[in-house]
């Protein structure tokens, strides 16, 4: 019974992708993240802002620390997500978003000389040529002298992005609860997109954006992280990481019924290798750090 929470998310999630491509052409890229992190702290603000209080002196010194979460998760990388949702489809963004856990690894080795396996670089490899296989459509001489679509550079923008944020999440470890974590980054990103709204605003058109809006606020920014979290605490985050190469399949299935959208040969193929390098890649450093811990326990 445990497993339906981070299958609830993963659903959430790859739901989110589709929800940001109808999203595009209604609703602004900066109005939509604005919108979706105010009524996300809103929602969380009861819960929060009691904990918050009873933990000031975890929270202040801290503010810069949840600034650039929120810049990083709630800013760029979903204004990344959707001004890429203009110029690719649900699934090119959901085989990218694919990439996330290992770009993580990758920046981990670099940023925090974590050890790299050459099972980690085959993944890498791997992951690579499915992703090159995607988004050039089989066509990889047409991407060497093309180059990326826009929408497929700004999926890969803003999926390094969120691997920075999960790297600095692990890295700082806050001593706050996900309630308060959730209402700090959702209340940082609103104040940083206030002024970007302002500057770059295109407005709400349509009942349907508002209803795009609600889900990424309630279903995609609170209820999807609380059930990911549920499943971590009930399960143990190995068990749980692999949830979400769950994503872009969602993503993938739903786009083809909902939207229409085609899923070539290509497509198929290389959305295949993409999840089955990060596999590969979470299953080798999940083995590397069992083994470090045992040999430290020793």
């Amino acid at each position: 019974m445990s497993y339906i929470f981070p299958l609830l998310a993963a659903l959430l999630w790859g739901v989110n992708t589709l929800v940001t491509k109808l999203a595009s052409g209604a609703v602004g890229a900066v109005d939509i993240s604005l919108l979706r992190w105010f009524l996300a702290a809103v929602i969380v603000a009861p819960w929060a802002l009691p904990r918050l209080r009873r933990n000031i002196a975890v929270v202040l010194p801290n503010l810069h620390r949840f600034f650039t979460l929120g810049l990083l998760g709630s800013v760029v990388y979903q204004c990344a997500a959707y001004y890429a949702a203009h110029f690719t489809s649900a699934t090119n963004m959901g085989v990218i978003q694919s990439l996330i856990p290992l770009i993580t690894l990758m920046l981990s080795a670099i940023l925090l000389r974590h050890r790299v396996t050459g099972t980690v670089v085959v993944g890498a490899i791997i992951s690579a040529t499915g992703v090159v296989l995607v988004i050039s459509h089989g066509d990889v001489a047409r991407l060497t002298t093309q180059g990326l679509n826009r929408g497929d550079a700004l999926m890969v923008l803003g999926a390094a992005a969120f691997a920075l944020y999960n790297l600095l999440m692990h890295k700082w470890k806050l001593k706050v609860s996900l309630v308060e974590s959730l209402f700090m980054q959702a209340s940082t990103a609103s104040v940083i997109l206030v002024p970007l709204w302002l500057a770059f605003g295109e407005g709400v058109h349509g009942t349907a954006a508002w209803g795009c809006i609600a889900f990424a606020g309630i279903g995609a920014s609170v209820l999807a992280p609380l059930c990911w979290m549920a499943g971590i605490s009930r399960l143990g985050a190995a068990r749980v990481a692999g949830f979400f190469n769950l994503v872009p399949i969602v993503t993938a299935v739903l786009a083809v019924f909902a939207l229409s959208e085609s899923m070539s040969a290509w497509t198929a193929a290389g959305g295949t290798l993409t999840i089955l390098g990060v596999i590969v890649a979470e299953y080798a450093a999940r083995i590397t750090a069992n083994t470090r811990t045992a040999a430290e326990a020793a």
